[in-house]
């Protein structure tokens, strides 16, 4: 034993010098950087038109990266999009299709019985941070998570080495230290409370502790490689700003005005925080390896913004409710200023990060992400025949209703879950969703509803049923 231990001393100087050679190693790694909003529209940017909202910093992001003009979320609610992200699958392969952890179903005032869903991304999904802590990333999670119940689905338990903010709840209570509050389920009257996501000081605000929390994270990585995803709680309500800035928004006459004052507030808010992420990448001399990933979970909220010149907004499967920025920068390797009008999907991030970070892909794992690589580099193209969306669920979102959606080419077909109709759009000629082109075109009906349908067949995809409740006499009295 005395033995062995003389020999342990003597080689360690060797094993020292062996680990500072593989960190200078890593610290080449790229290292990747992924922004999730929460509920940021797809056009509530200045780079995607916007003459409303201030955001210089992604902006510059945009002008020194690429944007995507046709990037959706996997869902029209928050947490399925956000499981999308981490095991780059499609909600309804993974059963988790709604935003946890109830959703707005009513047995007395709904013809169908929603799909069942889980109420937690399954321990079973290896997520992309744990790809990455394999390969020996340093992973750090800040800000919402909002999958999973329970204490042991949380961020420490899907692969970060660090969580700040990571809870089971969608929003704070709120955006003002100390960050608490209560809030009412409708259908029960029970009242939760929710503690603190993070720590603070009076007159802190959530969005600029975040970033704090973000640059921290970023100096204390040292010489390792690392994967931080810093997924704001902005700009999901409470509608929240700085008084400084609501001030200035509410200077702006309102036929000038995109949103409410308070909500571009916590936009310019949310920019600066991309802003402060990137000057710490800078200042660390890391920013030429770092792949940096801005997007939103789903399309703007319908009371803080306007999505023209798309249809609706959040909860609901028409364009401003699913289709979302996204922007790459990512030095040497994403073409600079580039306009890339490719459908991509949430899924797509996980092999594309592992792509480039160097790490084999896991196809058998991210099984509906394209690695979105020959994008960025505008050398080649992504195979895929078309995007797809399960929602059989209700919420309390404007023109949202229980359906099934479709995107091939420029076509986009809906099919709505209650009814059977079907409606049909040439998204080319039709963004704004206003011409439905089904009873012209019962060729191409017929073409995606069977693409549709295989497809929910093959990812088994739980239905929606008759709800015998709806139609119960006892119940016909409390329907509208």
């Amino acid at each position: 034993m005395r033995y062995v231990l003389w020999a342990m001393l003597l080689t360690l100087p060797a094993l020292v010098a062996r680990s500072d050679e593989e960190l200078d190693n890593d610290h080449k790694a790229t290292n990747v950087v992924l922004i999730l909003v929460d509920d940021l529209g797809w056009s509530d940017l200045g780079c995607y038109g916007s003459r409303y909202y201030r955001t210089p910093h992604i902006d510059r992001l945009a002008e020194q990266g690429v944007r995507f003009s046709d990037a959706y979320a996997a869902c029209n609610v928050c947490s399925p999009t956000r499981a999308a992200v981490l095991s780059g699958k499609y909600p309804a392969r993974l059963m988790l299709t709604q935003w946890l952890p109830s959703g707005r179903w009513s047995p007395t005032d709904h013809r169908m019985r929603e799909g069942r869903y889980l109420s937690n991304l399954p321990l079973e999904e290896v997520t992309i941070a744990e790809a990455l802590r394999e390969s020996g990333y340093r992973t750090g999670f800040i800000g919402k998570w909002h999958l999973g119940t329970e204490t042991y689905y949380y961020p420490e338990h899907q692969g970060f080495d660090v969580n700040v903010g990571g809870r089971d709840y969608g929003a704070p209570g709120a955006y003002f230290y100390p960050f608490r509050g209560s809030w009412k389920i409708p259908t029960t009257g029970q009242t939760l409370h929710k503690d603190s996501p993070v720590g603070g000081e009076p007159g802190d605000y959530l969005v600029d502790r975040l970033a704090e929390e973000a640059e921290r994270f970023i100096r204390d990585a040292d010489r390792r490689p690392f994967f931080l995803m810093l997924s704001h709680y902005a700009v999901h309500a409470p509608l929240q700003g700085k008084p400084e800035k609501v001030k200035h928004y509410r200077e702006i006459p309102k036929k000038q005005r995109q949103g409410s004052a308070e909500y571009a507030a916590m936009v310019e808010s949310v920019d600066e925080s991309v802003g402060r992420v990137m000057a710490t990448l800078r200042d660390r001399g890391i920013d030429q390896e770092t792949l940096v990933i801005f997007t939103s979970d789903n399309g703007g909220f319908a009371k803080a913004t306007s999505n023209a010149p798309l249809r609706a907004n959040k909860g609901s499967n028409y364009e401003g409710g699913i289709r979302v920025p996204l922007i790459m920068h990512w030095p040497g390797h994403a073409s600079p200023g580039r306009v890339c009008s490719e459908p991509v999907i949430s899924t797509d991030f996980y092999p594309t990060i592992l792509a480039a970070t160097g790490q084999p892909l896991r196809p058998y794992q991210h099984v509906d992400g394209k690695n979105l690589v020959p994008l960025l580099k505008a050398d080649g193209s992504i195979q895929r025949q078309a995007l797809f969306w399960h929602y059989p669920h209700y919420n309390q979102h404007p023109e949202s209703f229980p359906s099934g959606v479709v995107r091939c080419g420029s076509w986009k077909l809906i099919e709505n879950y209650e009814t059977g109709e079907v409606s049909l759009y040439d998204l080319d000629r039709d963004l704004g969703e206003t011409d439905d082109l089904s009873d012209r075109r019962p060729d191409k009906v017929a073409e995606l509803t069977k693409k549709l349908h295989d497809w929910q067949r093959e990812v088994g995809a739980d239905p929606m049923r008759d709800n015998p409740e709806y139609d119960h006499p006892e119940n016909t009295g409390d329907r509208p």
